[in-house]
């Protein structure tokens, strides 16, 4: 698919990770933390700020990737539409006010944004995006090279457009929460002076070339270490991944039902959340 090519996505994230939804490897769920969601609705104006940094981290690729390819707007515009609608959201505290009990989170933000767009086209004539709100730093290029990357999705048959916009929406959200937990797996292996076992991960899991992956033996040849700590180390990673995923997850769900859900579908397991710490 090139550039110019605004279908969606298929529903695999954008490598290979069969090992980690196995729902033998899932194990338990982390302990109920603090949800980003709750924070967005805080009184306190710092609670909501931190909050709401981690809410923008999360979800502008989906935001973006889904203006452009469902609204059809270009680069620019598409950019320009995901900062003001954050900023329009963290202004008036519109995120805020979404009530669990009525659907997920993701599907009200997904409705916010379909209305927020449609409103803009409709005015035409827009303030300039963004106002005098800032939040974490966003790279639209790289959302860009993602939507050069993967290959359109069939079209969802009889699905409603309500539910292939959620489908689609789902899709890229799913992509940036695996995305953030593999960058923050580099990290943490770096920082840590376990650069190799993220290699061991990259090499084996990651790499999406068009040959078939490395064996065993070929990895511990080219990484100098005996076949045994490739599985050694592939079974950290994996097991340091899926924890970042949850970890993400969870603080993204507005409650343990949601959560339990949302892991059911991503992970493939029943497990309820583990007791707080």
């Amino acid at each position: 698919m090139t550039g110019r090519g605004l279908a969606p996505y298929d529903v695999a994230p954008p490598f290979r990770l069969r090992p980690l939804l196995s729902p033998s490897l899932v194990g338990s769920f982390p302990a109920t933390r603090h949800s980003v969601v709750a924070g967005i609705a805080s009184p306190d104006i710092d609670t909501r700020r931190v909050a709401f940094d981690a809410l923008v981290s999360a979800y502008w690729r989906p935001v973006y990737k889904y203006v452009r390819i469902k609204w059809r707007r270009d680069r620019e515009d598409a950019a320009d539409l995901t900062q003001e609608f954050f900023a329009r959201a963290f202004e008036k505290g519109s995120l805020g006010r979404f009530e669990p009990t009525r659907a997920r989170f993701r599907t009200f933000l997904r409705v916010c944004l379909d209305g927020f767009v449609a409103n803009e086209i409709k005015a035409r004539g827009r303030l300039k995006r963004g106002g005098d709100v800032s939040f974490v730093p966003v790279d639209f290029a790289a959302a860009e090279h993602d939507l050069s990357m993967h290959p359109a999705a069939p079209d969802a048959g009889g699905a409603s457009v309500a539910d292939r916009d959620d489908d689609l929406f789902r899709q890229e959200w799913v992509r940036g929460l695996f995305s953030d937990a593999v960058a923050a797996l580099r990290a943490s292996c770096e920082a840590a002076g376990k650069t190799t076992q993220f290699a061991v991960f990259q090499r084996y899991d990651l790499d999406d070339s068009s040959g078939a992956r490395p064996t065993y033996a070929q990895l511990a040849a080219e990484l100098a270490i005996p076949v045994t700590q490739v599985t050694n180390y592939l079974a950290f990673a994996r097991r340091e991944l899926r924890r970042l995923v949850l970890e993400r997850l969870r603080s993204l769900c507005a409650s343990d039902e949601e959560f339990r859900l949302e892991a059911r579908e991503l992970l493939g397991t029943d497990s309820p959340p583990s007791p707080p710490a």
